[in-house]
């Protein structure tokens, strides 16, 4: 191995390191055996934030029914930017880490219905813009062929934490730019990739949605790292988006938990809602419920908290005219 990416293991870095792993090991045994709602609803997640880091303006609900065949309002573009990503995701545990053969595959299904060179390393210069402004050059084109192939290299053999790994080819893999479009989304893809290697759970973590809360810090990390000729910052960055993933993950465990005795009562919810926006009463109606508090308890707010039912008017969640509707 002859290329060494720059970066330091930090003092910071190990504290991360140490609490990922913690966390994983509170949720990784019933994260495994969760049920394909909750895995059907992280991906659309992972799915809806990697593309909104993009601009992509669909919801989580729009690529739900994207995923689902149906009909949705959208540019031709936005949908095939859908289809590419649930194309990727859905292979994503047939593809390895290690082989820069799988993520030329990878690409092609992301960008396959996008872009004309899917798949293929790009032949043209490119840089970054933000607003007018050149953010960041990227290396000349006959140069990626060897600059992947030494990442690939370090990759294989690296002697780190999984969790440096995945944060370090993240980074590099933006440095390079390789291809001419889809760079940003088969960056965290392929980080997602290398940690579901070191632990299977990350395979349904919706690690990019988390990302995408943090969208100006995770450019801003990326910038720095440029600046600085070194990753270390960036890893920084990373390690606490995926250590709020982890914890959101327990955090949702316990309440799944919590509400482990009315499952039941949810799903019969969920059974009897159909696609559309319904209020309260009209839940409680085709459930043949009377008591109001009952219903909220036992039904509406678990499925609420478990993120199966989504509210019209989230910033107004005791408006008497709130609506309803199922996710997924």
């Amino acid at each position: 191995m002859t290329y060494q990416p720059p970066f330091t293991i930090t003092t910071e870095i190990i504290g991360l390191i140490s609490a990922v792993s913690e966390q994983v090991g509170f949720v990784q045994r019933d994260f495994l055996d969760a049920s394909p709602q909750l895995r059907k609803a992280n991906r659309i997640k992972t799915i809806t934030g990697t593309l909104q880091i993009e601009g992509s303006t669909l919801t989580e609900e729009q690529v739900s029914a994207v995923l689902d065949g149906k009909p949705v309002l959208a540019s031709v573009r936005e949908l095939a930017e859908v289809k590419g990503a649930i194309a990727a995701y859905d292979r994503l545990d047939a593809l390895n880490p290690y082989k820069l053969d799988d993520l030329l595959e990878a690409h092609r299904l992301m960008m396959g219905d996008v872009l004309a060179r899917a798949g293929q390393f790009r032949d043209k210069a490119v840089g970054v813009y933000k607003g007018k402004e050149v953010v960041h050059v990227a290396p000349p084109a006959h140069q990626i062929s060897g600059l992947m192939a030494e990442l690939f290299d370090w990759v294989q053999q690296a002697d780190v934490h999984p969790l440096v790994v995945s944060s370090v080819f993240h980074y590099e893999f933006e440095f390079i730019h390789p291809f001419m479009d889809g760079n940003g989304r088969m960056g965290r893809l392929w980080q997602t990739l290398i940690l579901a290697k070191w632990k299977p759970l990350f395979m349904d973590m919706p690690l990019e949605s988390v990302i995408k809360v943090h969208q100006q810090d995770y450019y801003q990390a990326l910038g720095n790292a440029d600046s600085a000729s070194d990753s270390t910052v960036f890893i920084i960055f990373m390690l606490k988006a995926i250590l709020q993933t982890v914890e959101d993950a327990s955090n949702r465990e316990q309440s799944d938990q919590v509400s482990a005795q009315v499952s039941d009562q949810v799903e019969r919810l969920l059974s009897v809602m159909g696609d559309g926006w319904l209020s309260a009463q009209e839940m409680m109606a085709l459930l043949g419920l009377s008591h109001k508090a009952t219903f909220r308890k036992n039904y509406l707010r678990p499925a609420l908290q478990a993120g199966f039912v989504v509210m019209q008017d989230p910033d107004s969640p005791r408006s008497p005219r709130q609506k309803y509707r199922k996710v997924i």
